[in-house]
């Protein structure tokens, strides 16, 4: 398999959800890429995406966001990049304690390091690469 590169640009809406989950649908059957992959990869980027659109760049349809895929024989990776003023990851609550366990929000961060094999965040978290062994 021929090493692909995919980049998307789209406004800060959660109604472009769509086309980053599309784009994970067409690359998967493009690369023949299985089922238990193509769920873990639209999981883990849906979710880093929707955070990206709403708690980095707070629906401000004016900035945008970023997803860009490479596609090797071993390997999905995706960076996804926003607009905003980023985020301390490290200080994220773990969804998994007592304490946290009905609270809301965190739970995105926690899948996305479930799912992926690699998460690292730069940018003041303005940034995620996430990596898929497949």
């Amino acid at each position: 398999m021929a090493k692909s590169d995919n980049l998307l640009r789209l406004p800060s809406r959660v109604d472009y959800l769509k086309r980053v989950e599309n784009l994970i649908s067409n690359l998967s059957s493009h690369y023949n890429i299985n089922q238990e992959a193509k769920d873990k990869v639209s999981l883990a980027v849906l979710e880093a995406v929707k955070n990206a659109i709403c708690h980095g760049n707070k629906l401000d349809y004016k900035k945008t966001v970023t997803v860009h895929f490479q596609i090797s024989e071993n390997s999905i990776s995706c960076e996804i990049m926003d607009e905003g003023d980023g985020f301390d990851f490290l200080c994220v609550p773990d969804p998994t304690l007592p304490e946290n366990i009905e609270k809301l929000s965190g739970r995105g961060l926690f899948l996305m390091n479930y799912l992926a094999d690699s998460v690292k965040y730069s940018a003041d978290g303005r940034h995620v690469k996430m990596i898929f062994n497949i």
